[in-house]
């Protein structure tokens, strides 16, 4: 195995996400994103958090300004109603 430290390619955890939403997308499927709230910088709406976990719906029709990042997932959405901007740093994803 080679270790990241070593090695010149990043990390491949957002481009996994990304094209997993592309697929997931393409083929008429709603992308979900499964976060652990309890890491630091995660900003979701704690009254929707279970167990520390919260299942953000990821679709174009359910987000706005949807940004699948290197190093974070940032967008918009309502949760009962009211728009808030979700933050989650691509190490919070756990599925």
């Amino acid at each position: 195995m080679i270790d990241q430290k070593e090695s010149p390619m990043g990390p491949s955890r957002p481009y996994l996400i990304r094209a997993l939403n592309d697929w997931i997308l393409d083929n008429g499927g709603t992308p979900h994103l499964l976060i652990d709230a309890t890491i630091n910088d995660v900003m979701v709406p704690e009254q929707y958090v279970a167990d520390g976990q919260i299942i953000l719906n990821i679709n174009p029709s359910a987000v706005q300004n949807l940004m699948l990042g290197n190093q974070a997932i940032e967008f918009n959405a309502k949760f009962g109603g009211v728009s808030v901007n979700v933050y989650v740093p691509v190490l919070a994803v756990v599925a």
